[in-house]
Order: structure tokens, then sequence, then C-alpha cells
């Protein structure tokens, strides 16, 4: 079969030359394989004759040489670890400015006291400090609260009044009035540690005329109104059946 297919090749090209004409070359239509099927299923290239074909052999054998990249050590994991997750602060740019005053607080107004030292105590409301805080004062004399700061969060305003036009607030009672005097921190040896003694707090005499200077002119305002000092000398408290929601101050 081969032999005779040679054979019809030869006498085409023979008849081409001697008519004087280019011999037309019949190539292979795009898509058709290099590999002719005889009959279905026989082909006429075997496996390692189509692979010196195609030249893929070219392309295995070629060495392909790759730019040295340079090598870096991996990180050392550190000796120690914390026991605990330590938790990090997460970075914040809100800047804290004054809280704005509650509508229902004005100067004069009585308020309650929720939380701390003077929890349930009455007390007349003067102004807001620059940090925010709410200066107050009983008077002292009648329900024994200083002037003192409070937060308006933990404060109720009652709808209870006090004329307080002729108080003056002296200049120098700002939020450094109120800081704690720094102590000096030494450490002390064991003898010395049981040896101390508590001292106790000593009020400054310039807090005493501040004092006496601010609840003057609120006792007198206090006096010309009537159950006025009863109202405020006494302590606020729930009995059993009061909801503080329905309640009006």
């Amino acid at each position: 079969l081969f032999t005779l297919l040679a054979v019809m090749v030869q006498k085409k090209k023979a008849a081409a030359a001697a008519s004087g004409k280019k011999a037309v070359s019949t190539g292979r239509p795009r898509g058709e394989s290099r590999n002719r099927e005889l009959i279905k299923g026989v082909n006429a290239l075997g496996r390692s004759e189509m692979y010196s074909k195609k030249g893929k052999w070219a392309v295995k054998n070629k060495t392909i040489t790759k730019k040295a990249t340079k090598e870096t050590a991996p990180a050392k994991a550190p000796r120690f670890y914390p026991a605990e997750k330590i938790p990090h602060k997460l970075a914040n740019n809100k800047k804290n400015g004054t809280a704005k005053l509650r509508s229902s607080i004005t100067p004069g107004t009585v308020l309650i006291i929720l939380s701390g030292r003077f929890r349930g105590k009455r007390v007349v409301f003067l102004s807001q400090l620059p940090s925010g805080l709410l200066l107050i004062t009983g008077p002292y004399k009648v329900n024994g609260v200083p002037l003192h700061r409070v937060n308006q969060a933990y404060v109720i305003a009652t709808s209870t009044k006090v004329d307080i036009s002729g108080v003056t607030i002296p200049a120098s009672i700002n939020d450094a009035y109120f800081a704690k005097p720094k102590s000096e921190t030494k450490k002390k040896s064991e003898k010395e540690f049981f040896a101390a003694e508590a001292t106790a707090n000593v009020i400054s005499e310039q807090r005493k005329s501040d004092q006496k200077a601010v609840d003057a002119a609120i006792i007198t305002a206090v006096k010309g109104q009537q159950l006025l000092k009863a109202y405020l000398s006494s302590r606020f408290t729930l009995t059993k059946g009061q909801n503080p929601h329905e309640l009006v101050f």
C-alpha cells in the first residue's frame, strides 16, 4: 500500500516536470492532523514518529535558566509569649468636649443626687464648670452637702427653684479647685509601714470661707420660701408601690 502511494506521487511529479509546470503543493487544510488515517482506527504514523514531527522534544530538552532570587530567612519565633491575651488600645480620634447642659437644669434648680456619698440629697445647682460637671451646694448648714462637683447623668432635675440672683461665685472655684493635692510617694520600710497612722483630711480655711460666702445668699432665699428648708433637708426615698417613672419631680 505504501509503495503504491509513493509510485503515484512520483508519477505526478514527473508529469508536472514534463509539461513545464510547477508542481502544485497539495498542503493539508488548517486544523487537520499531520497523521493521516489509513483505515478507521489505524493511523499512518506511530506515537514516537508524531512526537519527533511535532518538535516537542526540542522544547523539552531546552534548558531555561531562571533568575536567581535572594532568599530571605523566615522570621524567628519569639522566645517568650504572653500567657493571656493582652488587649490593645484601639486608635480613637474623638475629642472630648464639654457636655451640653440639659434644658431642665438651670441656675437655682433643685437637683436630686442619685449616686455617691450624697445620694438621695436635694441640692441647689449653681453653674456648669468648663469640664462639663455641675457645681452644686446643699447648702451645707441645711443638709450637710458642701460645694461639690457632680455629673449631670447622676441627678434628677426637679421643678423647684431657688432664687440665686444674689449669689456671687468666686472666680477661684473651678475644676482645679477640687483637684486633690499630689502626695509624695516614698517607699517605706516594714517598720515605717506599720507605724504610719492614717492622716485625716483637713479642710482648708479658704474652702470654709468660700462655702460661707456662697451659702449666705442661698440660705436667705431658702428662708423666704415656705417649707423649702424642710424640703432640702429631707432625703429622697422610694416607698413600696411608688414607681419612679410615674412621679412628677
